[in-house]
């Protein structure tokens, strides 16, 4: 009968590891802070007026869908600036471009045991269990996400300024989505601008 109770909490052991399993298994969204690096040319007085225009990069689609909302948060944030967004023809022009890649972090799966022990006192019989699991889940994807942008003016020559911003996001988290990651890296691309030329910082 002592076997038969210890097989039986087994079992109910078993189940419960199984529904912790489950429920550990959606981890926790999670994003890196943005690291924006920014460059500033000979002539700062020239940004942040006049009109300007936005073109994509080579290779990028300007009929994309991700071009489409990276677009709308830099037009948006240039007119903060001082600048007069315009389709075409402009005496600046932004140059924007788009990476986004996605990852499959390392799994870190570890064993799970079960063990079983019984035990009689002076007052009859008592079963342990032991359960040993690891609970953290397989992990999301990664996303990353880089953006850049060069302002130059539209007749040719240096840029004026060039900025680039990069972040990590889980699948599951807010930030993978499109339309909010553009909006993170651009606030963050833009924050302090124009920055100190060559200066790497963190933006939360």
């Amino acid at each position: 009968m002592r076997h038969a109770n210890t097989a039986a909490l087994i079992r109910i052991g078993i189940a419960a590891i199984a529904a912790l399993a489950l429920s550990a298994c959606a981890a926790r969204p999670w994003a890196s802070p943005v690291e924006v690096t920014r460059f500033v040319g000979t002539a700062p007085a020239e940004l942040g007026r006049g009109t300007i225009s936005i073109e994509p990069a080579s290779g990028f689609d300007p009929q994309s869908l991700e071009f489409g909302l990276f677009r709308t948060q830099l037009a948006a944030e240039l007119e903060q600036l001082g600048y007069r967004v315009v389709a075409q023809g402009g005496t600046q022009v932004a140059i924007l471009s788009l990476s986004q890649n996605v990852a499959q972090p390392l799994q870190r799966r570890g064993p799970v045991s079960v063990g079983g022990g019984a035990s009689t006192g002076s007052y009859g019989s008592g079963v342990g269990l032991g359960v040993g699991i690891d609970l953290s889940g397989p992990k999301p994807d990664e996303v990353s996400t880089l953006v850049s942008v060069a302002i130059r003016p539209a007749a040719g020559g240096a840029n004026l300024w060039e900025g680039r911003a990069s972040f990590t996001a889980t699948a599951n988290s807010p930030l993978a989505d499109p339309a909010a990651a553009a909006a993170r890296a651009i606030d963050a691309l833009f924050t302090g601008f124009p920055g100190n030329s060559g200066e790497t910082v963190t933006v939360q």
